[in-house]
């Protein structure tokens, strides 16, 4: 039984990045008629938002993308950076859509930034916590562990809205911009569900994670 929780926990996650990695591929071959790069449609968004203090930086890796609001930065791997394509688009206007989230004091994310602390300090104590009450079986133990790394399901679980709400707003501004057609709409929300799948297959790895110990837990407990 605890097998099956790791392999089912691994097919999820492995399917979510191969639809991902599927989507990627195929629409960072599809040219945008705007013509325009990752960066300048980052650009040309952040100045519609009045958010010329956000800066668009390059980065290294593959799908390293990110809106680091603490220092202003919207960074885009080379590929989306320079690329003039449906996924380079999705994917820069994405990140804009989280700048536009902080000016407008999109409340979730205020949570999710809330719960950050939290998040990285819970997940460690817990796993310490479950190690030692698994191996002691202490009931109380385990259980504050368990409530511990749950931070990280609760943390997962507020962040889909975030990352949803983003990709909505994304495509909503590339649209009224004008800066994609409506056909060309079809691919940047393609390419936006695949991305936020990976989300929702994290969240569902975690709740698989936590009931695996609980199963790992009872076990112990009968022996």
């Amino acid at each position: 039984m605890e097998v099956m929780f790791i392999l089912v926990s691994l097919l999820i996650t492995g399917l979510s990045q191969l639809i991902l990695s599927i989507k990627y591929s195929f629409y960072k071959k599809s040219d945008i008629n705007s013509e325009l790069s990752g960066y300048e449609i980052a650009s040309k968004i952040l100045k519609e938002y009045d958010l010329d203090d956000i800066t668009v930086n390059e980065i290294s890796g593959n799908l390293t993308d990110h809106y680091n609001n603490s220092n202003g930065t919207i960074n885009l791997s080379r590929d989306i950076y320079e690329g003039k394509s449906i996924a380079s688009t999705a994917v820069a206007a994405h990140e804009c859509g989280h700048a536009i989230q902080y000016k407008d004091g999109y409340f979730p994310i205020k949570v999710r930034n809330t719960l950050v602390p939290f998040v990285n300090i819970g997940n460690k104590l817990g796993y310490i916590a479950i190690v030692i009450s698994i191996g002691a079986s202490l009931t109380k133990l385990f259980i504050l562990g368990i409530v511990l790394i749950s931070f990280a399901v609760v943390f997962q679980l507020i962040t889909l809205p975030v990352e949803f709400d983003a990709s909505r707003r994304a495509n909503k501004v590339l649209l009224e911009m004008n800066l994609i057609s409506e056909e060309e709409q079809k691919g940047t929300k393609s390419m936006l569900r695949a991305a936020a799948f990976t989300y929702v297959a994290g969240l569902f790895s975690s709740i698989l994670q936590i009931l695996r110990l609980i199963y790992i837990f009872t076990n112990r407990r009968r022996d």
